[in-house]
């Protein structure tokens, strides 16, 4: 969420897939939003940001929506949003919203209907594909093209 906030992203939904490790009960998914969006605040001021990004109550992965987070997953690949996956075409400037699944991959459900979009050659952990979109997504909307990015 820090290095997310700084970059400019606007919107932050962690959220559980099939494959994650972590799980969050109803009190523990209360206390990391807190502790988020804490973060985010002081992220905000320490990189002058203006407007601090939604972030949004951690949800499992059939719950995800691209604005509510609070749709059905499938619903989420038919409003543009895209995986990241290996292999997947390059990260466009019309793509608004990425998903980053688990480190374990994606669940071939979740996968179903879904564009991917490769962010790296090499795997990347979640923290760093989030990042990296995050890096992406902000260079694209500056009016870098993905053949710059390269």
């Amino acid at each position: 969420v820090q290095k997310l906030t700084e970059l400019g992203v606007d919107r932050i939904w962690p959220f559980t897939a099939q494959r994650s490790v972590v799980r969050w009960d109803d009190e523990r998914a209360r206390k990391h939003l807190e502790r988020l969006r804490r973060v985010a605040r002081e992220s905000c001021a320490q990189s002058r940001r203006l407007w601090m990004p939604a972030v949004g109550y951690p949800s499992d992965s059939s719950q995800v929506d691209s604005t509510t987070g609070l749709a059905r997953f499938d619903q989420v690949h038919r409003s543009g949003a895209v995986l990241a996956n290996m292999g997947g075409r390059p990260l466009q400037q019309e793509d608004r919203i990425v998903l980053i699944g688990p480190e374990g991959g994606w669940d071939n459900a979740e996968a179903e209907g879904a564009t991917s979009v490769g962010l790296a050659e090499n795997v990347l952990r979640a923290e760093t594909a989030a990042i990296t979109a995050g890096v992406l997504l902000t260079a694209l909307r500056a009016g870098f093209t993905s053949e710059n990015l390269r």
